[in-house]
């Protein structure tokens, strides 16, 4: 039998840890609610550097990787000197963007939880177009997809 208690994670969800620190916070030591944006997406960051794709990957081809949408739930607060995860999980893959299930946790307690639109966009003077994601980003984010 399972123990109910415990949260195990999917084998493909990148975690980072993070600590909470007193610039995170309002003045009550709470962590302000859009740093919890800026957690997810250091995990997403990095979890696209741990497959070998810095922040400068797609630059060189005129591409950008772009938020294009997010919906994020606030459960409960972490707080000043907090030990906490921020997750990333692929959701959802298509040629022009990459759509992410992300939680913060501190423990087994999910802080909140959010998903977020990816877009691949080319980038021209003054314009933005959907663009196709680069080959080897696509087939390494796609063997992350989750179920």
């Amino acid at each position: 039998m399972k123990d109910s208690s415990s949260i195990s994670s999917p084998i493909n969800e990148f975690k980072l840890a993070i600590r909470v620190y007193i610039e995170d916070t309002d003045a009550g030591g709470i962590v302000y609610y859009v740093n919890y944006l800026k957690y997810i997406e250091r995990s997403r960051t990095e979890l696209l550097r741990s497959l070998g794709y810095g922040k400068t990957a797609v630059l060189g081809d005129g591409l950008l990787l772009v938020v294009r949408h997010t919906e994020i739930d606030y459960l409960s607060s972490a707080r000043l000197d907090d030990e906490i995860v921020a997750t990333a999980q692929v959701q959802k893959i298509a040629k022009t963007y990459v759509v992410f299930h992300q939680e913060v946790r501190r423990g087994d307690e999910v802080l909140c939880k959010a998903t977020v639109k990816i877009a691949c966009v080319q980038t021209s003077i003054n314009k933005m177009k959907p663009a196709r994601i680069p080959d080897s980003i696509y087939d390494s984010l796609q063997k992350m997809l989750f179920e």
